[in-house]
């Protein structure tokens, strides 16, 4: 079986792109010519409860090559960057030749750049934080930033604020000064082979729906339906895409098709912010395009 890049044999690999790319097929056909453990390192294939909607790799899969990472965390469990760093560094550290593959830039950032140890926030801030964004906004957490910590991070993603806000009210300092103390990294560019797979917007927006379509089909819906009685969109577990819109759907608050359609605008806006991070963070990857791994 080719692969579609000269890749040695002997050091570790990345592959990041947007979701729906190929990414797992790619994985997978690396581990069959060369060997390796496929280790994930996207957001939401951490969780146990999601295997249809996070398109975690299927149980046939899992069963013919080695699979780290993927479905260990409960959906009520913590699972930061950190957590999923501590849990990479323990699989560096065996034999087995890694092959990291996900669409979360951050998990991909703090692998190759370091990551700052910072501590963990208290339960009761999480509360108090969670309180004011739902009672007054945003604007309110945004602005008791300090304004080195406001101009790196996403100030339109209500997790990235409210995580700047927790730990600079429990630690008095600000995000920002936390990274900027950031220690080397556990596994630097230079040290692996970086894959970026890059994908045409009409050839990504295509294969999401055909995707989603083979979601429903594959019981997506009676994954969410399991999922009711746990159903708490605050949680990070419930944030695959998708969830949502089918949650809604089994309310009564809107039909099938319409959570289809949701659900697939939903994950086309993701695959745009996966990309704008890829374009800025990831320029040194080396660069496949999706189309010429699906030909």
């Amino acid at each position: 079986m080719s692969l579609p890049v000269d890749i040695p044999a002997d050091r570790p690999i990345l592959i990041a792109g947007p979701t729906a790319s190929g990414k797992s097929a790619l994985a997978m056909r690396i581990a069959r010519t060369q060997g390796g453990v496929i280790v994930n390192a996207d957001a939401l294939q951490v969780y146990e409860n999601w295997r249809i909607l996070s398109a975690r790799p299927s149980v046939a899969d899992e069963a013919a090559v080695p699979h780290c990472l993927y479905g260990h965390v409960g959906p009520r469990a913590p699972y930061s960057t950190g957590h999923w760093l501590r849990d990479v560094a323990a699989i560096l550290q065996t034999p087995a030749r890694p092959i990291i593959i996900g669409g979360t830039g951050l998990y991909f950032t703090a692998l190759t750049e370091g990551l700052a140890d910072v501590p963990t926030p208290p339960a009761s801030l999480r509360a108090e934080a969670d309180h004011l964004l739902a009672t007054q906004g945003l604007s309110t957490l945004l602005d008791a930033l300090d304004p080195l910590t406001r101009s790196r991070i996403d100030t339109r993603n209500p997790m990235r604020v409210q995580r700047a806000w927790e730990v600079q009210r429990a630690t008095g300092r600000g995000l920002a000064a936390w990274q900027d103390d950031t220690p080397p990294p556990l596994l630097p560019l230079h040290a692996c082979t970086p894959l970026l797979i890059t994908a045409d917007k009409e050839w990504l927006t295509a294969r999401i729906a055909r995707r989603f379509d083979m979601m429903l089909a594959a019981g997506a819906l009676d994954e969410a339906r399991a999922n009711l009685p746990l159903w708490d969109p605050a949680l990070p577990s419930m944030k695959a895409i998708g969830a949502p819109e089918l949650v809604a759907h089994l309310r009564g608050e809107m039909t099938l098709d319409q959570a289809r359609e949701a659900a697939t605008i939903a994950t086309r806006q993701y695959a745009k912010r996966q990309r704008t991070w890829f374009r800025a963070r990831m320029r040194a990857w080396h660069p496949i395009a999706a189309e010429t791994l699906t030909a």
